[in-house]
């Protein structure tokens, strides 16, 4: 169906509707912006920037959210709902253009986290009201949205404003406590309203969104050596981290998107909206915030090794760069693990274990070369991945063995 043959109105899909070209459109301003918070951090690697950059990042998130429950019941490609996505683009990018002041305000020019607040208030604004218009009579519908404006979308938007107003450690914790209050708030609100008309969608949708996030870590790493001389320890840092990123992508679409998206279509009704809000919308922004960490330490790693008239390549990583290396990844698998509990009901171990090891893991890479803990990680990412593999490989039929 083409961007203009449904005219000016919203269409709604149905339930084998699955991702538009115009939804993959949308979603590349998403690149940008992950690729900004990951600038963010690196710009100046300490404990209150990583946070700051988290805070971001989940703002930035409930953006992108937003707009993958509304495209699952209305048609991306519709006439209506493309400008709104094209709308809604244009006020990202400008949201991602400040990303690297919203903390740090550069003199002249417009005042970057008053930008970032009032950018960010408008792409809610927009998805309530575009909602809203998706099912005129859906009285639950509106309700919900009348639940999620008083609760979740105008108290954080206060707190925002508030918290431009200020710097430093001070403006982090208020926009924290306003991300707590906005995703406690959809927490609190219920699920009554809402619904999944195309599990298939919504589950590739998210898919996505993962596969931008590790497309960050590999830009992060030509990023890293830009600019310096190619060298036999830059290319086997290279293949190290898009190691590390290939078992990240291996571990998500083989053990997890599948049967989740299977119990996402068996689920009915208030179920299946529980279960998205709760495996999709709340834990894979951890998934992809481990990746984007993980690729802060690939960045920095990547200049060192390559930066050698100011780095021996004998030196280690120092400081939050030399957690979150291990650490990004000890995110993700402890997301994993969460979302595999979630969404198959099975307990994993090995998961749980990889990812603990991995948060911990930073006093020891401090005390290696970058190189080595490149390729530590990279050889337990493969480890893991092996194992996963083995142990949940399908049991093969016998020949001859009647199917049911």
């Amino acid at each position: 169906m083409g961007t203009n043959s449904e005219g000016p109105r919203l269409v709604a899909t149905g339930g084998e509707h699955r991702v538009t070209p115009a939804e993959l459109f949308f979603d590349l301003v998403f690149v940008y912006a992950i690729t900004q918070v990951t600038a963010l951090m690196a710009a100046d690697p300490s404990g209150l920037r990583l946070l700051g950059g988290m805070v971001a990042l989940a703002l930035l998130w409930w953006c992108w959210c937003c707009f993958a429950w509304l495209g699952n019941v209305v048609r991306a490609d519709s006439g209506a709902m493309f400008t709104v996505l094209v709308s809604v683009m244009a006020v990202v990018l400008i949201v991602s253009l400040t990303v690297p002041e919203i903390y740090d305000d550069a003199p002249g020019g417009l005042h970057a986290p008053l930008v970032f607040v009032l950018c960010y208030g408008a792409v809610r604004v927009l998805h309530l009201v575009t909602y809203w218009l998706s099912d005129p009579a859906d009285r639950g519908l509106h309700r919900a949205l009348r639940r999620i404006a008083l609760i979740s979308v105008a108290p954080p938007f206060a707190l925002l404003l508030v918290g431009a107003a200020f710097t430093g450690t001070t403006q982090v914790l208020i926009w924290l406590a306003a991300v707590v209050i906005d995703y406690l708030g959809i927490f609190v609100t219920g699920k009554s309203g809402w619904r999944v008309a195309s599990p298939g969608h919504f589950a590739e949708r998210h898919g996505l969104i993962v596969i931008i996030a590790l497309g960050e870590s590999i830009v992060a790493i030509g990023v890293g050596v830009s600019g310096y001389a190619l060298s036999t320890p830059v290319v086997a840092g290279a293949a190290l981290g898009l190691l590390i990123s290939a078992g990240l992508w291996r571990l998500y679409f083989r053990q997890l998107a599948e049967p989740a998206e299977h119990r996402l279509t068996a689920a009915a009704g208030d179920d299946r909206t529980r279960l998205a809000r709760d495996a999709y919308t709340f834990l894979h922004l951890p998934l992809v915030a481990g990746i984007v960490v993980t690729a802060l330490g690939m960045k920095k790693s990547l200049t060192q090794i390559a930066d050698t008239g100011h780095y021996d390549l004998a030196e280690p990583l120092h400081g939050v760069v030399a957690w979150a290396l291990p650490g990004g990844v000890g995110v993700f698998l402890l997301a994993s693990a969460a979302f595999l509990l979630r969404t198959a009901n099975r307990r994993s171990p090995l998961l749980l274990g990889a990812g603990a090891l991995c948060l911990v893991a930073g006093p020891a890479v401090a005390l290696v070369p970058s190189l080595v803990a490149l390729a530590s990680l990279a050889a337990l990412v493969t480890a893991l991945v092996l194992v996963q593999d083995s142990t949940t490989r399908p049991r093969p039929t016998a020949v001859g063995t009647p199917h049911a």
